[in-house]
Parts: structure tokens; C-alpha cells; sequence
């Protein structure tokens, strides 16, 4: 990564001034493109890095330069990619990560792993990839479903988790950080031990923490997580991750989601019965796998790592609170920028898509979930860009 040895390096604090020497200049093409706008959606899409097209560039080279030797070098960057990501993701070894194209795809595969009816316990807060999947299986007979419902805020209760993780159930699907509202459960090692003494697997949703909020899957103790690089990680579709914990692993666990990468030795063509399959999280691969997100993903990570997924955090709450106090002095509540949230802020209102698609109008992005208006700073905006926003924002709430 070129482009990143040019960050200086170093934990200190970041500031507007380090941001727009050395890290803006990382994303000056996406910054001269969107330069009318103000973008505030980094928990949606990403912003991406120059130094990704490049990268996208070198796995077509290969492609083109060695045909099917290609191989080589794509399973290494597999590799690398794995490896980023169990550094990010404080998993304890890289084989523990296997890649998927979308979360969903990571959940079918823990779902599939299972040789009974599993009971599944789920909040309503779920993010639609994973929810659509849980209620359809439970639609069709494959799990037995219940749902943990929020408050009117759209809030989740600890207790009230803990309460429908009742002996019996089979799997807990969770999220580090709820999609619509930022919550971050700050019982969330409480309500893992809890699921593992009800005799209950965990599977951590982690798609809006990693990147920009402290996740640490191995002190966490969850069976299972899936996640992907579209949003903090700036790596966009395609790019995502399960997570499958090393005692599930050398326990010898097998889902039905598997192909021909999981074989032992994919490329000797051996076909035993019963086949032999790799050892480790190899065996949950599937069958060609998509070779480019790897790349695509690449820069984004890199990035992370090289910044510190510390220091990404702080700043992210400290913008946040700006963001937060520049509302409250125009008479907009807005929650964030707290440790029990994640790296946006949330105004409560039934006026949500309405407020988001007439601030689209005016060139700020931003979007809506249900009655949750979401904006969400990243290291690139700027304080001129909050005040922008929050002041159009408050003459939109007027009219």
C-alpha cells in the first residue's frame, strides 16, 4: 500500500488539520467527484480510498497476464485478506475467518450447520439481510423463531434479551451495534455467557462496528459473527466475512454450505466418498470464490490497521458530539456520540424520510430508517460540512 506508508506514523489524537494534510489526500477522487455534496452516509456505503482502483486493477492484471495461474496469487490475497480481518476483528487466528460475498450467506451457512430444527432467538432490530433470512426459514419449518421487541424509541433492553434466551434455545443473533437506531448493548459479554449457560451459540452481527468501533471477538467469547467491508471499511459490496470460533473449528462443526474450495486439496481433483475436506475454517469455504471484492476490499482495511481503529473511534465520537451540540443549539434532539452508540447520530421523528430526502435536495446525503434520521460523519467532514447540515436541517424541521 504506497499510498498509505505516507501517513505519518503514530496514536495520537487525530485533528481536522492532520486529517486534511495526510489522510484526505488518500480520497481525492471521490472527494473532487462528491465535491458539491456533503456525505453524510458513511454507515450506508463507504467512501472509497484512490488506491482501491488500483488495487481492483492488479487482480484483473493477473487475470489477463496468467490465466489460470492466477490462482496463486488470488489465494494469497485471500489469505491476506483473512488476515487483515482477524486483526481488525480480534479473531484469534486467520483460518477463523471465511469469506462470504454477504452477511446473509455467513448466516445460512451457521443455520445449516445445524442436524436439527434449531431454535433461533433474534431481535426486531436486525439488519433486513439477516432478518429476511431467519423469518423465511422459520416460514418454511427450518428454525423455530422468537423475537426480542425494542421500546417505542426503538431501544433494546438488555433484560429483555436475556429474558427470551430461555434453556432450550439453540442460537442468538445479535447485533453489536442495532443498524436503525446506533445502540451498542454495553451487556453484550453479559448476554453471550448468559446464551452459552442456557446451552445457546452467538452470532454477532458486527457490520456496523468493525472499522470504526472497538470489536473483539475472541474476548467476547461468540460462537459465530459475520460482517463485511461495505460501510466503515470502505471496501465496498461483496467483501464480507463469517467468523467461525476456533473451538467450533477443531470440534470438527460442518454446514451444508460448502463446494469444492473446501476440499482438502481443491486443485488435485481427488474425489474421495466421503470427500476429504480442509482443515480449520477451510472447510466452510464454498465453491468458486469471488476473487475481486478481495481486492476491492484491500485499501480499506489497510487503512483501518494503519490509522488504528482507536484512533478512528475517538474521532468519531468527538465529531459526533459536534454534530450532536450543532443540532441541540437549533432545537433538533439527536442522540450520539456516546460509548453506547455506534459512529452515528440518530434524530427520532416521523418525519425521517421526509427530513432525508429534502436534505438530498439541498446536496447533504444522509438516509432514513423507519422513524430514525441518520447522519454519520466519518474522518472526512469536515466542521464547516456539520454546521452546513445541522443548520439546513433545523430550516427544514421548521417548515
Amino acid at each position: 500500500m504506497t499510498m498509505l506508508r505516507a501517513l505519518p506514523p503514530g496514536s495520537g489524537p487525530l485533528t481536522e488539520a492532520f486529517v486534511r494534510e495526510h489522510i484526505a489526500p488518500l480520497f481525492s477522487r471521490v472527494l473532487e467527484a462528491q465535491r458539491e455534496r456533503i456525505y453524510l452516509a458513511n454507515h450506508s456505503l463507504g467512501r472509497p480510498l484512490d488506491a482501491t482502483e488500483d488495487d481492483v486493477r492488479e487482480g484483473l492484471a493477473l487475470w489477463y497476464a496468467r490465466l489460470g495461474d492466477a490462482w496463486d496469487d488470488w489465494g494469497a490475497e485471500m489469505t491476506a485478506f483473512r488476515t487483515r480481518l482477524a486483526a481488525l476483528a480480534g479473531a484469534p487466528r486467520p483460518d477463523c475467518i471465511v469469506p462470504k460475498t454477504s452477511a446473509g450467506q455467513g448466516l445460512r451457512a451457521v443455520l445449516n450447520s445445524c442436524d436439527r430444527v434449531p431454535r433461533v432467538v433474534a431481535t426486531r432490530g436486525e439488519f433486513d439481510s439477516l432478518d429476511v433470512i431467519l423469518r423465511e426459514y422459520a416460514r418454511r419449518g427450518r428454525v423455530t423463531l422468537a423475537f426480542v421487541e425494542p421500546d417505542a424509541q426503538g431501544l433494546f433492553a438488555a433484560a429483555d434479551v436475556l429474558a427470551a434466551i430461555a434453556p432450550g434455545a439453540d442460537l442468538v443473533v445479535l447485533s453489536q451495534v442495532m443498524f436503525q437506531t446506533g445502540q451498542a448493548l454495553p451487556e453484550l459479554p453479559m448476554i453471550v455467557a448468559a446464551a452459552h449457560a442456557a446451552g445457546a451459540r452467538v452470532l454477532l452481527d458486527v457490520y456496523h462496528s468493525l472499522g470504526v468501533f472497538p470489536v473483539d471477538l475472541e474476548a467476547l467469547d461468540v460462537d459465530f459473527a459475520v460482517g463485511g467491508s461495505y460501510k466503515y471499511l470502505r471496501g465496498g459490496p461483496g467483501a464480507c466475512f463469517l467468523f467461525v470460533a476456533p473451538r467450533h473449528l477443531d470440534a470438527g462443526i460442518r454446514t451444508l454450505d460448502i463446494g469444492w474450495f473446501a476440499k482438502e486439496s481443491p486443485f488435485a481433483y481427488a474425489r474421495p466418498d466421503p470427500p476429504r475436506y480442509a482443515a480449520g475454517g477451510d472447510a466452510w469455504l464454498e465453491s468458486t470464490p469471488a476473487v475481486l471484492p478481495l481486492y476491492q476490499a484491500r485499501a480499506g482495511q489497510a487503512f483501518a490497521q494503519a490509522v488504528g481503529v482507536e484512533r478512528l473511534r475517538a474521532y468519531s465520537l468527538e465529531t459526533q458530539q459536534r454534530l450532536v451540540a450543532l443540532l441541540a443549539e437549533r432545537g433538533i434532539s439527536a442522540c450520539g456520540g456516546t460509548a453506547d452508540r455506534g459512529a452515528f447520530v440518530v434524530v427520532h421523528t416521523r418525519s425521517a424520510s421526509a427530513w432525508a430526502e429534502a436534505l438530498e435536495a439541498r446536496g447533504i446525503v444522509t438516509d432514513a430508517r423507519g422513524e430514525h434520521l441518520r447522519l454519520c460523519p466519518d474522518v472526512l467532514t469536515t466542521e464547516t460540512e456539520l454546521d452546513t447540515a445541522a443548520g439546513a436541517l433545523a430550516e427544514i424541521a421548521r417548515l
